[in-house]
């Protein structure tokens, strides 16, 4: 009673491949202490607004790693990428996870700190 083959096959059998989110902009500048701030924010309360918490986990792993351990990340955890850039992901169970650009890059107006 088990889930044959990856949770990202497409129906076409090719697996969705994972991409940065294109350029974006932040409404105001803000400084790499900011924006890591938001993110740790983001993280810290995501979990509390459904889905399930190994799989919050492994969003944040695959949003904090380069592309390819990304995709290893996601493909393992059973997450069902929806979005290339990973802003609407599922699981097995058909819970949403809807993440932040800001999590996944940084803004194009992004200043530095001091």
């Amino acid at each position: 009673m088990g889930c044959v083959g990856s949770s990202q096959t497409k129906a076409d059998g090719t697996v969705k491949k994972i991409r940065k989110p294109k350029p974006w902009k932040h409404p105001q500048p803000i400084t790499k202490t900011q924006l890591m701030q938001l993110r740790d924010e983001f993280w810290d309360t995501a979990p509390h607004y459904g889905g399930r918490k190994e799989i919050w986990d492994a969003l944040r792993a695959a949003a904090e790693a380069d592309l390819t351990l990304s995709q290893a990340i996601v493909e393992s955890a059973g997450v069902i990428v929806q979005s290339a850039d990973l802003t609407i992901c599922y699981d097995e169970r058909g819970a949403k996870y809807e993440l932040p650009k800001y999590v996944l890059s940084e803004p194009t107006n992004l200043i530095q700190d001091g």
